[in-house]
């Protein structure tokens, strides 16, 4: 799987380093130093994935994943980072990145993090439900793995690719209970350096985003001590009448 790799490094050698190895799996890499120039080559051609240093100069990582996010672009973002305190965790995945590593870090393991976010980028999260339709339905809300588009009631949701993946995944099975860890397998595979509060940060902006009361959810519902499931609303009030 040859892909276009964006590398935001003002290491040098770190930098020459994740080069080799993304060039020996095949991929094409390029290389820039500092926040701004991350943008400009985004904005310039889009890549397939960008692996991105937190602490760099001119603009640091944070500030470009809000601004790329800002600009409703998709593009799965890799973060590296020599912080390694949950707050600073969550709040990378809060603004949008996909993956979170702590350096130092095994260069085979980032490898590994690359194969999964390529493989869960370009292909949709959960199975098609029905081959002539991979539409997921669940009352008004819908969501669509092929366009990577989510809409309720008929207005378009802007999602995260990581909030996509979990929506995706409770959409295929309506009033399923989901695990959080179940929920994770579907963001990353990977569990080193997360935990399942990553899971609940993405919740909470999807109920801002489809719920109409976010305090007071319809649709993402909690099961306390267990995980979260979609429903419809509707038919959930059929049921208690």
């Amino acid at each position: 799987m040859c892909a276009d790799v964006l590398v935001a490094e003002d290491d040098e050698k770190q930098a020459e380093l994740v080069r080799r190895y993304l060039e020996r799996e095949g991929h094409a890499v390029r290389i820039v130093g500092d926040g701004l120039a991350v943008l400009d080559a985004v904005r310039h051609r889009e890549p397939d994935l960008l692996v991105l240093d937190v602490m760099m100069p001119r603009a640091d990582g944070l500030d470009v994943v809000r601004v790329l996010r800002s600009e409703d672009r998709e593009l799965p973002v890799l973060m590296l980072t020599a912080r390694s305190t949950e707050d600073d965790l969550l709040l990378g995945l809060d603004l949008g990145a996909d993956d979170y590593m702590t350096k130092p870090y095994s260069p085979r393991e980032l490898m590994a993090r690359v194969r999964t976010l390529l493989r869960r980028t370009r292909r949709p999260a959960t199975p098609e439900p029905v081959a002539e339709d991979p539409v997921l339905r669940v009352g008004e809300l819908v969501v669509d793995p092929d366009r990577h588009e989510v809409s309720v009631g008929g207005r378009t949701v802007e999602c995260t690719p990581g909030e996509f993946r979990i929506l995706a995944a409770l959409a295929a099975g309506p009033d399923r209970v989901f695990s959080r860890q179940r929920l994770l397998e579907e963001l990353h595979g990977f569990d080193r350096y997360i935990s399942a509060r990553t899971v609940d940060v993405h919740v909470m902006n999807l109920r801002k985003k489809i719920e109409r009361a976010p305090r007071r959810p319809e649709r993402l519902l909690t099961v306390f001590g267990v995980g979260y499931k979609l429903t419809d609303p509707a038919k959930a009030a059929a049921r208690r009448a």
